[in-house]
């Protein structure tokens, strides 16, 4: 295993220049899609990073940025508290990120592992990805995200999303070394270019945009509606977490759980989101896409991390950079979308076919089921509605329902027969 720790700096720089391109696609597409600053994501995804950094004593190679899991909670909630409000109740959830952490510092992490088996994580992660498909296709046909009006005709849009989806999938499936990483970029690059042929790209507010700029920060509001709308949507990222961070120890070989603790990590994550809601940001988490970067460049020094971040942060302050990046077609990202968020339901299915939860018991059908319905089918129950009311469903269902040992699936506890 190669030893990057004593790299020169130059090429610690160009690692993490390398991280954040890989990062780039996911991470801009989230503010793109709710009508949050670019600019400001970037700064907030790099100030995240390096406030889990510091929290976590700087051991673990991750990279924070906004989460899939709050698109359409954040979109739902801007509908109907305004901007300032929800982001009062993004704060509001990476405080409680930072109680979790507390509770695992005092209780180990088995509350945790009793509160979320694979029962409960599969489907709530399926239904982030599933519960955003609508969206995925309403862009992709070249209308705003909740459809409600036509941005470019029909016939153009879908040539265009269709185009950027199948060079995002080649390249996703062909593409060899650092360019399988990064096929969002070249999606968006295709489609792009597409778009400027088709005469609807409009490059009026990168000529009127100034090279260097504050980044739109905007303050939060609290309300006790947007905050309880938003605090329960907190717990799909939280799972998504526990995941990315067995996931980077895996490629690096290292209990991460234990060494600096899923309290510190979860702490870094809930101080992040924190930080980034007080600015106008998006909430960040540990990135999945960057874990595939450190597997394939064997790149294992935490210290890459801090030069992505120290390269997101002054990106932000690059007007013309963020006005680019708004200029972006509705299709175009519509098109990649449908390939992003199934690929997110994918990772739930995964998680129940790894651990061998066996659907055919009454307790698991039960609560795969009503957590897909609730959570796709955009049930309402008081306060809570979509994500957060599924994943609230899965875990009642989960700690009432009788046979807690099959919630984990024959994996766990049955050794396979090779």
């Amino acid at each position: 295993m190669q030893d990057h720790t004593n790299d020169p700096v130059w090429k610690q720089a160009i690692a993490g220049s390398q991280m954040l391109l890989v990062a780039f696609g996911a991470l801009v597409l989230m503010p793109l899609i709710t009508g949050l600053d670019p600019n400001v994501a970037l700064f907030t995804a790099g100030l995240g990073t390096l406030i889990f950094h510091v929290v976590t004593g700087g051991q673990i190679p991750i990279f924070l940025a906004s989460s899939f899991a709050f698109i359409a909670p954040v979109i739902a909630s801007k509908g109907r508290f305004g901007m300032e409000e929800t982001l009062g109740g993004l704060m509001a959830a990476g405080i409680l990120y930072i109680v979790l952490s507390g509770l695992v510092r005092l209780r180990g992490t088995g509350f945790v592992r009793r509160l979320l088996p694979p029962v409960v994580i599969g489907p709530v992660i399926m239904t982030i990805g599933l519960g955003l498909a609508p969206v995925a296709v309403h862009m992709a046909s070249g209308r705003t995200g909740d459809g409600s009006t036509q941005l470019i005709p029909y016939d153009t849009a879908i040539w265009i999303a269709m185009i950027s989806l199948a060079v995002t999938i080649v390249m996703s499936v062909w593409a060899k070394g650092i360019f399988r990483l990064i096929p969002i970029m070249f999606g968006v690059i295709t489609g792009y270019v597409l778009s400027a042929f088709a005469g609807i790209v409009d490059t009026t507010p990168i000529r009127e945009a100034a090279w260097f700029a504050m980044p739109n920060f905007v303050a939060p509001e609290f309300s006790w509606g947007a905050i309880l709308f938003m605090v329960p949507v907190a717990i799909a990222p939280a799972i998504e977490h526990i995941g990315d961070v067995l996931a980077i120890g895996n490629v690096t070989r290292k209990n991460y759980l234990e060494k600096p603790g899923l309290h510190r990590t979860l702490l870094g994550d809930g101080l992040a989101t924190s930080a980034a809601s007080m600015l106008g940001g998006p909430p960040n988490t540990t990135y999945s896409e960057v874990t595939g970067a450190v597997m394939l460049t064997k790149n294992f020094n935490p210290k890459v991390m801090w030069w992505a971040a120290g390269v997101a942060i002054v990106l932000a302050f690059v007007g013309k950079f963020g006005a680019a990046l708004q200029t972006i077609p509705v299709p175009v990202m519509g098109g990649i979308l449908c390939l992003l968020f199934g690929s997110i339901a994918v990772v739930g299915l995964n998680t129940l076919i790894r651990h061998q939860v066996d659907l055919a018991q009454s307790r698991n059908l039960v609560i795969v089921g009503v957590t897909l319905v609730f959570g796709i089918g955009g049930m309402v129950l008081g306060h809570l509605e979509g994500i957060a009311l599924c994943a609230v469903a899965a875990i009642i269902l989960n700690l009432i329902l009788p046979g807690s040992r099959e919630a984990w699936g024959k994996a766990v506890y049955e050794q396979k027969a090779d």
